[in-house]
């Protein structure tokens, strides 16, 4: 029998542990794994949620969770149990990444913080993704797409053209470019541990990735102080933009 190809990929060599659910967490360690890490997906005995978001073949295996961990390897852990969380910590220690979308506190309950990770494998790369910043005011609430695309102000700027007042984008956008942002921060983060030797903790919140992302343009005239022109990109919230 033919030995298994060995992954191929800038990343090839890289082991992530992969410790979150839905969509955000899932995709950006989904882009490391296409660039050949090893991903280990680690779920509760119930399974990400997302297993069970229609439509599916077969129970547990929905489309959009098989889209988001193609090619993970999995294992269940109740990180509730001292033994499993053992577990967990015994294959952080021989990780390069740790990925996770649980909040905070909830991790520093459990004592999977950065502080207690760091103390196994003091070079692991600890990515926080979630709702919002731990920085910020907001800090600690739960959130999800349609809550981001509401409080960022993407979801009134999608309705300016409209009579029907603020609409979602058509898809999961928050989640998704928060996701990219997660992978690219990570991958640089990877880059500095070759120069320095040093692991990092790096949080990616939803919220404020996506204010940064709406603004970049639509922050338009208070850019400047005193602001030159109101906010918002003239030529993308034309009303004739989406004239045929």
């Amino acid at each position: 029998m033919d030995a298994p190809a060995k992954a191929a990929g800038p990343l090839a060599g890289v082991r992530v542990i992969d410790l979150t659910t839905v969509a955000m967490g899932p995709y950006a360690t989904q882009i490391l794994g296409d660039m050949g890490a090893e991903v280990i997906k680690v779920e509760s005995p119930e399974g990400d949620v997302f297993r069970y978001a229609a439509p599916a073949r077969n129970k547990g295996m929905g489309a959009a969770y098989m889209n988001l961990n193609r090619n993970k390897k999995s294992v269940v852990l109740d990180l509730k149990k001292p033994d499993d969380r053992e577990e967990l910590l015994a294959l952080a220690k021989d990780a390069d990444v740790f990925v996770y979308n649980v909040r905070p506190q909830s991790m520093r309950k459990l004592g999977l913080d950065y502080e207690s990770l760091a103390k196994v494998n003091p070079r692991i790369i600890y990515c926080g993704t979630y709702g919002f910043s731990e920085r910020g005011p907001y800090a600690g609430q739960p959130a999800f797409d349609d809550i981001i695309q509401a409080m960022s102000g993407l979801a009134a700027l999608q309705g300016r053209n409209g009579d029907a007042g603020p609409e979602y984008v058509n898809t999961i956008i928050a989640d998704k470019a928060a996701g990219l942002t997660a992978a690219y921060a990570i991958s640089m983060a990877l880059y500095e541990r070759e120069r320095s030797g040093k692991g990092q903790a790096i949080e990616v919140p939803m919220f404020e990735t996506i204010v940064s992302f709406t603004l970049l343009e639509h922050m338009a005239g208070a850019t400047f102080v005193p602001a030159e022109h109101a906010m918002g990109y003239e030529r993308v919230l034309s009303p004739n933009r989406k004239r045929r």
